[in-house]
């Protein structure tokens, strides 16, 4: 295990996923040094596991007096409580920091995991050295997040950035019918019954997940290739309002679907071009992330530390 010092950091995040607590020690500049995953049941009481993987924490890591939690939810901007949570619900109207806090005697800070991945990006990741950028995560759910200033932006509630419900056509489709992570792999499975030459359909349909449609993509399956820039093009009709909108710095792309970065990326570029208003495109730098899983972990780390 690392040594550290008060001058290189000793700062703990971690992020509530659907199946796992993702946590992370690092230093001061974002870099991690330790991280560990432990098992998370969704359909279990949230608290008492986020506490029992605390007290883990507390053992496996050294010292340390403040922690980030970032979760899959809306966060009431006045009172840090849980506003909502659709993936788990006993989430919602949880004040998660004050129930840590007062069981752990840690100071701790509740970010939303999409504010804390585009923060963790904007401090260490591809968002270094901008001032303004908009963050995109693909996974179970499609997230956004606004660095503005050099701040993260929550809206007058602090609900701003739910890009999985921007509309991408007239019949009120909405990005995250299309674009999140379970979507993708059901659009696949229904498309690729017609398409027996694709490797996928050798595949048990019950267990295809992205991994295997990335696989596949990788090794020149035409019909996976196309399931993922399709993606892509989705996303980018939904980047390019952001950009007319906003005319912002960059915007960073990250997520399990980003396992595909080029496939991926290079369609939202193509498809944001072709609708976005031309001047404030050629203004616009869009990346994929670079801190993959530990995105949120690192930046809700960085944030309970003031960094």
């Amino acid at each position: 295990m690392a040594e550290f010092t008060d001058q290189v950091g000793n700062f703990v995040g971690i992020e509530v996923s659907l199946k796992t607590f993702n946590a992370v020690r690092i230093d001061a500049g974002g870099t991690v040094l330790d991280s560990i995953k432990l098992p998370f049941d969704r359909t279990r009481e949230t608290l008492a596991q986020l506490l029992a993987a605390v007290d883990k924490l507390k053992e496996t890591f050294t010292v340390f007096d403040k922690i980030g939690i970032a979760v899959p939810g809306l966060i009431r901007r006045e009172t840090s409580r849980v506003a909502f949570s659709a993936h788990i619900p006993d989430h919602s109207g949880l004040d998660l920091a004050g129930e840590v806090k007062s069981a752990t005697g840690l100071e701790t800070l509740i970010e939303n995991d999409a504010n804390a991945a585009a923060y963790g990006e904007f401090k260490a990741g591809a968002g270094r050295g901008s001032t303004n950028l908009f963050y995109v995560t693909l996974g179970a759910g499609v997230g956004g997040a606004f660095i503005i200033d050099g701040g993260i932006w929550k809206g007058s509630a602090g609900f701003a950035g739910e890009f999985g419900y921007v509309p991408i056509n007239s019949e009120g489709m909405r990005l995250e019918d299309v674009a999140s992570s379970g979507n993708i792999v059901r659009r696949t499975v229904n498309r690729y019954k017609q398409d027996s030459t694709s490797s996928l359909s050798k595949l048990d349909e019950r267990r295809i997940g992205i991994p295997d449609i990335v696989a596949a993509a990788e090794n020149e399956d035409d019909f996976a290739q196309m399931m993922l820039e399709r993606t892509g093009t989705y996303v980018g009709m939904a980047v390019a309002t952001v950009i007319n909108l906003l005319n912002i710095e960059k915007i960073v792309i990250g997520g399990e679907i980003m396992q595909a970065k080029h496939l991926v990326l290079d369609a939202v570029i193509a498809r944001a071009k072709e609708l976005s208003f031309a001047p404030s495109f050629e203004n616009t730098e869009i990346v994929a992330g670079e801190l993959g899983e530990n995105a949120s972990a690192i930046g809700v780390a960085l944030m309970a530390n003031g960094v």
